[in-house]
């Protein structure tokens, strides 16, 4: 699930991408996006069907002072940090909550856990979060290597395998076996200017995977 369009923060132009991508070719799984990426709709196809991973690609910031001004952007609300439950991760038990938006895993003396401690707390086995504001192009490129050595790797692992390989400079936009996997051409804003050098940790450092590592 995710948005790239939105009516107040900057677009995300990658997110259709990688969600395809992760959905379609690499998993077997759901797509919902935009005006369809709702809580409710979560809830809905959950309820369908037991899926142990949920991945949602949006924008979220995590904001010093109450926890109710920490929020995940959905279609149409922010989730506050304090309304983590209703994601409904207990029933039935997920596996992996993937965030893929900027910093989900920080925390402060009020909620010291941040988004993916919480996460874990309500229900989800684990979940991969970051420490600090992301770049679209890096997320979609570690995001979609992530999943494909997932097949292969427990989770911590399929991470690690991931940012090394971004790191050693072996996958970049143009040159992804996962991307290569779904032959979806790039959006217009991607091919734009020089590809980034995502060898720097700043691409590939902050995501990291809080709870079960199997």
């Amino acid at each position: 699930m995710g948005a790239s369009q939105f009516e107040e923060l900057s677009p995300l132009p990658a997110v259709p991408l990688e969600l395809n991508t992760i959905a379609e070719s690499l998993w077997s799984g759901k797509v919902l996006l935009n005006q369809n990426f709702t809580l409710a709709n979560l809830q809905a196809y959950r309820a369908k069907s037991p899926y142990g991973i949920v991945h949602l690609a949006t924008h979220a910031d995590f904001a010093p002072g109450s926890i109710s001004d920490s929020y995940i952007q959905f279609w149409n609300e922010r989730l506050s940090l304090n309304r983590l439950r209703d994601l409904g991760l207990r029933s039935p038990p997920v596996q992996l909550l993937v965030l893929s938006a900027c910093r989900t895993a920080v925390g402060n003396p009020q909620a010291e856990l941040g988004f993916a401690g919480l996460a874990v707390m309500s229900g989800s086995k684990a979940a991969i979060a970051s420490l600090w504001q992301v770049s679209d192009v890096g997320t979609l490129v570690l995001m979609t290597e992530f999943y494909r050595q997932l097949k292969t790797a427990i989770k911590p692992e399929a991470l690690r395998r991931s940012q090394i390989a971004l790191l050693r400079k072996q996958v970049s936009l143009t040159n992804s076996p996962a991307l290569k996997q779904h032959p979806e051409p790039l959006p217009p804003e991607l091919k734009e200017g020089q590809e980034p050098d995502l060898s720097h940790p700043y691409y590939w450092a902050a995501f990291t995977l809080v709870g079960n590592a199997w």
